[in-house]
């Protein structure tokens, strides 16, 4: 029974496989933000940010505001999918093994970065999609801070225990 505690991860996979799988025009969420989000009024706010990713120029001139918009919810999304796949990894293998603490936080953090890497290969073969290294830097991103997260509280949990005795 121990190893439905895989169930979480194996199946967050799967979503993030399905998602991987789908072309660039089935996850374009900028004709819903120009029918139903009026986003104009953040321009003035955003429109000093700038940088170059994938050797593209990312910034409101350059892509428009709905555009610039959908990269930070897209890059986003990156961040909170391995965010969660790191925390669920590290949850089966506590109910799970008997390892150590950081044994546990470090086989979690490899589990979650090999899988981006392996999300990211299988994405080239996604029609209108690219495998980018650099995404699995912004997925590496989340699963680091889940793993700062997981160390935060195991060591305040642990400070807690020591002013209780």
């Amino acid at each position: 029974m121990k190893m439905a505690y895989w169930l979480l991860p194996i199946s967050w996979m799967g979503v993030i496989f399905y998602a991987s799988s789908q072309p660039y025009e089935k996850q374009d969420i900028k004709p819903m933000m120009a029918e139903w989000i009026d986003v104009s009024f953040l321009e003035p706010y955003l429109s000093w940010i700038h940088f170059t990713y994938h050797h593209k120029e990312i910034s409101v001139q350059a892509l428009g505001i709905e555009q610039f918009i959908e990269f930070i919810i897209r890059k986003g999304a990156h961040v909170t999918v391995f965010f969660i796949l790191m925390l669920l990894f590290y949850y089966a293998l506590l109910r799970t093994t008997q390892l150590a603490f950081v044994p546990r936080l470090c086989v979690a953090f490899l589990l979650s970065v090999a899988y981006a890497v392996v999300d990211e290969y299988h994405q080239s073969f996604t029609p209108n999609r690219t495998a980018y290294f650099g995404d699995v830097i912004i997925d590496s991103i989340g699963v680091l801070i889940a793993s700062l997260l997981i160390w935060f509280i195991y060591y305040r949990k642990g400070q807690n225990n020591k002013t209780k005795m």
